[in-house]
């Protein structure tokens, strides 16, 4: 029989070595899990002996939790969870109401829509980028000052823009980047971003840091996807997950993500504090625990400071040997962003590379990645045809996709788009892979890709 647990009983476990947390009207003993938490061990001591539900539900669908700690972990369910009503899910509209899917022509449409829809802590974790936000803004600035040369007497009533990505064939050259929490924008998360690239001839990379559990994301994924990976402090944990989405049989690529081996200064983020004023910040931590966190400071509201913790800082090339030691996929590079760690990774076996500066949410003034697609061409031509060279950042429209394609890269990833697509669940998804007129019945970038000669 299920034991019933009262908040008094609750809140007697709020130690380190005695740590319960409510969540969604059951208990669960997270004793000696702080220090392994991807979110990093402040929030877990934050809420020892509290209901987290409201907390917990903006970042991650409710069924992650049994995954994580494991079903044994459930001690109980919490007595007067109706009167507390703190385990309601934080509803993602809190303003203006949902426009409709088919009155969005554009992804900037998109955009507007999720600024105004969105609440206000995720609006500034989706949207937020590191202190001035000078690379994010520049990302899309730079590819308007690109330009085209149209060619004209090509023979354009047929135009092929499918292409072949590690054994994948895509519809088009354009596949969904990873991104942490993706269900802070809609409760179906990386499931609808799954189900929607597959239906419309794309692919998605599963992030490391995801809202709902891995098994979930596969079940969702008919066929094939990619895996991003942050090499955690806790390498037999990150050795576990390489090793089990290798054996899935549904993983055609790891990519290593490296250009945040630090959390960077995302204010956007930090301001939101979100439902955290309330709480003390230290009751029911553990003596060391609590002076660790008040010698830090008082707790901020950004989820990215707070899952970036739990990231090797200490990662290296070197650590190319052990990747190769536990998996056979192609090994991905994702976070070049100079022609050198391009050559280097070249030499050293990776099979591709991803120009990217983290949309802007890494190193503030670092080159939009289009211009470091540029510097390959001047400095190190050989690496294209020897490996992939993926590029993401600030690609809004097709017409930003074919000039990416035409300077040499095999395939455009997108990140916020997408992560604002959830608002809409799968047929959202669907929805920025038409507009960016890749496999829609009607693409405009058809005149442009053919009259390029890139197809």
């Amino acid at each position: 029989m299920t034991k019933s647990i009262s908040r008094e009983e609750l809140g007697q476990h709020n130690k380190d070595n005695d740590l319960w947390i409510a969540l969604n009207g059951k208990v669960y003993d997270f004793s000696g899990f702080p220090s392994s938490h991807p979110g990093g061990p402040e929030v877990i001591y934050r809420y020892a002996g509290q209901d987290a539900s409201k907390e917990y539900n903006t970042f991650h669908a409710p069924d992650l939790v049994k995954s994580t700690l494991g079903a044994e972990k459930m001690v109980g369910n919490l007595l007067d969870v109706a009167t507390a009503g703190s385990n309601t899910v934080e509803a993602t509209s809190v303003t203006d109401q949902k426009p409709l899917l088919d009155d969005l022509i554009n992804l900037h449409d998109l955009e507007e829509a999720a600024k105004r829809t969105l609440t206000a802590k995720a609006w500034a974790y989706i949207d937020g980028a590191s202190n001035d936000n000078l690379t994010y803004r520049f990302n899309n600035r730079v590819l308007k000052h690109i330009w085209f040369r149209p060619a004209v007497m090509r023979g354009v009533r047929y135009v092929n823009m499918s292409t072949t990505l590690f054994g994948c064939k895509l519809d088009a050259p354009i596949y969904i980047s990873p991104t942490a929490a993706v269900s802070v924008a809609g409760p179906d998360g990386e499931l609808a971003q799954a189900r929607g690239a597959a239906s419309s001839g794309i692919i998605a990379t599963i992030p490391n840091m995801a809202s709902h559990p891995l098994e979930n994301i596969l079940d969702a994924t008919p066929e094939r996807a990619f895996f991003q990976l942050y090499v955690s402090n806790d390498r037999q944990q990150s050795e576990d997950i390489v090793r089990k989405v290798t054996a899935s049989g549904k993983i055609k690529a790891i990519f290593v993500t490296v250009d945040s081996p630090v959390v960077s200064k995302r204010e956007a983020d930090e301001r939101i504090k979100g439902n955290l004023s309330s709480v003390n910040p230290y009751k029911g931590s553990s003596p060391a625990a609590a002076t660790t966190a008040f010698r830090k400071g008082p707790p901020r509201g950004g989820f990215a400071r707070q899952s970036g913790q739990q990231v090797d800082p200490s990662i290296s090339w070197s650590d190319l040997a052990w990747l190769r030691s536990i998996t056979n996929l192609p090994l991905v590079l994702k976070g070049v962003q100079r022609h050198e760690d391009a050559a280097k990774a070249m030499e050293l076996g990776f099979k591709g590379i991803v120009l990217s500066n983290h949309g802007g949410r890494a190193a503030d003034n670092a080159l939009p990645a289009i211009l470091t697609l540029l510097e390959l061409h001047r400095n190190c031509p050989q690496v294209f045809g020897a490996m992939e060279i993926l590029i993401d950042g600030g690609f809004r429209r097709g017409s930003d996709v074919v000039k990416a394609i035409c300077l040499g890269a095999s395939a455009v990833g997108l990140g916020r788009p997408f992560m604002y697509s959830v608002m809409y669940g799968q047929e959202g998804t669907e929805r920025v892979v038409d507009t960016l007129a890749m496999c829609s019945l009607q693409p405009p970038l058809v005149p442009i890709m053919s009259m390029r000669g890139a197809g």
